[in-house]
Formats: structure tokens, C-alpha cells, sequence
């Protein structure tokens, strides 16, 4: 949900596809897989131009992999996590988005102490841990290699820097430098798929200003 916020990895993909393609935000703040899996053929359908969906990423495990004895509202059993993961993945197929158009997303890395404060600060305990989330993001890359999506491994790779702290804000969501990494990232994935696709509509100074019908109004691809 956040993604389209000011700086935000979404935002990012939207502005590097202008005139492109259209990048859709049906992100949703606090959900686990298990409630997304019920939402997906609301959110994404035949009707609603599956046919040209060119990429979509499926980006969870933060809340599912949450502690079940101090968050059992959020927190799915890991088991569950990836069945409900393949379960999006086949809704997916079923309405002919193929797998290799799906790039699932681990969950980032949980900088412990950071999240801590956030959690005492609002009368809780520490309701994650970072070796927790990292099996959910081991799941998320077993997943993608079983259903033959591709997978970008943001638990991993964050931690390749030893001190990740400054990828995320407050320990779990992303800081501006990590959602400028997840953006670099993702655009390695997408470019090759992406990069191809043609401009909609001419650059203006292409447009026959004394006849604007036949800059604008024939069918390019015909």
C-alpha cells in the first residue's frame, strides 16, 4: 500500500513506464496471504484486463511470518504461507496471467531492535523475529522455484549489506533507500520484459499540427 507513497518503489515503476504501461497499487496495508488469497479475483480478473497485464508481483510475508503467541491476527502457520502463495499463483494461470509474467517478492529482513521500539512504544512486545521472517522468505524462493515464477530475494540481498538498518524506517517497512533498492532490483526483472513495449501515442513534436487526425487517430499497430 505504501509503495505509491512520495519516493515510494511503485511510484518508481510508474514513473520509468509513463506512456508505457499503467502500474496498479492493490497493496493493503496489515494483510497476510491468507486473507489476499480470499481478495485476489476481486483485485485482478479476466474483466479487469488480464490479457494485458504484462508483470505482477505477489509481495508478502512481513505480517504472515509475525510471532502467532504476540500477533495471532496477522501471523499465518509457514506451511500455509506457501500453499496460500502456489494458491495465487494457479487463481493467476486460471485466468491466463503465466507464470512467467509473476515475480513473487520476499519479505524484507527485520532489523529487531529498530522494531522493538515501535512495539513497546505502543504497549507490546517484540512481535517478530528476523530468523523467523527469513524461513517465510526461504518459503517465498522455494514457491517461485516449484511454480516456475521468477523471485527477487529481498531478505538475502539486503543482507549482503551487513548493516541493513537503513533500508527500512522502523525496522520493518521500507525506508527511502530501501524502497529505491527494491525499485533498482525489480527493474532488473522487469526491463527485459518491459523495455520493449512501444509509446503510447506520439512524442508532440511528431504530430502533424496541420492534420492531427492522421498523427492521433490511425491504429499504429494496424
Amino acid at each position: 500500500q505504501f509503495s505509491f507513497q512520495e519516493n515510494g518503489w511503485g511510484a518508481s515503476l510508474a514513473e520509468r513506464l509513463v506512456r508505457k504501461c499503467d502500474v496498479v497499487n492493490r497493496g493493503l496495508s496489515g494483510y497476510n496471504t491468507r486473507w489476499a488469497k480470499l481478495i485476489l479475483p476481486r483485485l485482478i480478473s479476466k474483466s479487469t484486463g488480464a490479457e494485458n497485464t504484462v508483470a505482477v508481483t505477489i509481495f508478502f510475508g512481513a505480517n504472515d511470518s509475525a510471532l502467532k503467541d504476540l500477533n495471532p491476527k496477522q501471523h499465518v502457520p509457514l506451511e500455509e504461507y506457501a500453499a496460500n502463495l502456489k494458491s495465487m499463483i494457479q487463481y493467476l494461470k486460471s485466468i491466463d496471467i503465466t507464470e512467467d509474467r509473476i515475480i513473487l517478492i520476499t519479505p524484507p529482513p527485520l532489523q529487531e531492535s529498530a522494531w522493538e521500539k515501535e512495539c513497546l512504544a505502543k504497549g507490546d512486545k517484540l512481535n517478530r523475529r528476523n530468523a523467523t521472517t527469513g524461513e517465510y522468505a526461504q518459503a517465498c524462493v522455494q514457491v517461485a522455484r516449484d511454480c516456475g515464477t521468477d523471485v527477487l530475494d529481498l531478505w538475502t540481498l539486503m543482507q549482503k549489506n551487513q548493516d541493513f538498518s537503513s533500508y527500512l524506517s522502523d525496522g520493518l517497512h521500507l525506508s527511502t533507500k530501501g524502497n529505491s533498492f527494491l525499485a533498482t532490483q525489480l527493474w532488473s526483472r522487469l526491463e527485459k520484459k518491459l523495455s520493449a513495449l512501444p509509446s503510447l501515442l506520439p512524442y508532440w513534436r511528431e504530430v502533424d499540427h496541420a492534420n492531427p487526425e492522421a498523427s492521433l487517430l490511425h491504429d499504429p499497430l494496424q
